[in-house]
């Protein structure tokens, strides 16, 4: 029995103490945060800011965050709201959905679990598979879905697969939710990082759906988990209601409500990001699919789900190998419905990633020779 700790992507502390490794050394593949790091042009707004922002209380409607991401997002500046991180959105909207029956799309991040269980919920999670490659079957879906579900939770693309549905799949679940009464929140963490946003991103049926919430955040994609920046986009204006209603006065502290405004203009740093990405993306994908003993998965978000598939290979062996080297990755085991060994690492700048497919190399091929 594997009596070892699970670890997190925030987990380095723990994984330094455990492995002896200094923390220091560690290149953290496990976080799915933005290898550039936070925005040098922010930065120096925030500065020059500073005084400011902590020493005045934010506007209590927070207008002009709003009115930019209304403009990032292309959406009625009415149709947000801004919270502590996307934790708190995830929260409020459950607490204000209270869901007697709720449907996870898994496996995928825990805290949505988490904080169905605070309600007393009852939770389902439908499994994608990865035979099918991660991509959902609808016509199975909607049988497992039936009318004793009031609330569908959905990750897009989704963590820890970066599988990602798209557009016409989304109109398709919000149709027949409609017709079943569900409501359906789509946490959009890591939609600014896929190859085509508009491909996937439900932000654009807001307005056609009033069972729909989109969530975003600013932790991954503009690397800045510290500032606690999340916001809902709904076209439902008495769940927005009731939301500002249950919410508490200033959640967002007026650091991270000027940075959001920073953030959503900073149109070079968000190329700078995407182009990153990208090339990044097709070239693991190309270095990798032919390597004996590893099955890739498509990629939508910034980072890759793999399987170990020689029996001989487990993920926990393979997380030990690349800590030894300074390069942490996830083991996924811990992930509910991920039945076999696979693992997550995101993308980071080109030398630490290929520092880490060496390592990957290196394992299968050490675990490959006669003993």
């Amino acid at each position: 029995m594997n009596t070892k700790p699970e670890f997190h992507g925030s987990d380095l502390e723990k994984v330094s103490e455990y492995y002896h490794v200094p923390l220091e050394s560690i290149v953290n593949f496990g976080s799915n945060v933005n290898p550039l790091g936070l925005s040098a042009t922010v930065k120096e707004q925030l500065i020059s800011n500073l005084d400011l922002a902590c020493s005045t209380y934010p506007d209590r409607d927070y207008k002009s965050l709003r009115s930019a991401i209304a403009a990032y997002c292309n959406v009625p500046m009415e149709h947000i709201v801004v919270g502590n991180g996307s934790t708190e959105m995830i929260s409020l909207v459950i607490e204000q959905v209270y869901p007697k029956k709720a449907m996870l799309l898994g496996p995928t991040y825990s805290e949505y679990s988490r904080e169905l269980s605070l309600t007393d919920a009852s939770q389902e999670e439908y499994h994608l598979k990865a035979s099918n490659y991660f991509q959902l079957d609808l016509a199975d879906f909607f049988q497992a879905l039936d009318q004793s579900f009031d609330m569908l939770i959905l990750c897009n693309p989704n963590n820890p697969t970066s599988s990602a549905l798209k557009v016409q799949e989304l109109v398709s679940i919000l149709e027949y939710c409609q017709k079943q009464n569900i409501f359906v929140m789509i946490d959009e963490t890591y939609v600014e990082f896929a190859p085509d946003i508009s491909s996937i991103s439900a932000v654009s049926l807001t307005d056609q759906f009033q069972n729909l919430m989109v969530l975003r955040g600013v932790s991954k994609f503009y690397a800045a988990p510290g500032l606690r920046l999340g916001y809902g986009i709904s076209g439902n204006p008495e769940l927005l209601f009731k939301l500002s209603v249950l919410q508490n006065p200033w959640s967002l502290n007026h650091v991270g409500a000027l940075a959001g405004e920073f953030f959503f203009s900073d149109k070079d740093y968000i190329k700078k990001t995407r182009d990153l990405i990208h090339s990044e993306r097709i070239r693991i994908r190309k270095e990798t699919e032919h390597i004996e003993g590893l099955k890739v998965y498509d990629a939508y978000a910034n980072f890759f789900l793999m399987e170990l598939t020689r029996p001989t290979d487990h993920s926990g062996d393979l997380f030990e190998f690349c800590i030894r080297r300074g390069l942490m990755i996830r083991d996924c085991s811990s992930f509910k419905s991920l039945n076999g060994e696979f693992f997550r690492f995101c993308i980071l700048n080109p030398e630490d990633n290929n520092r880490l497919l060496q390592a990957i190399k290196d394992y299968l091929s050490r675990s490959a020779s006669p003993q």
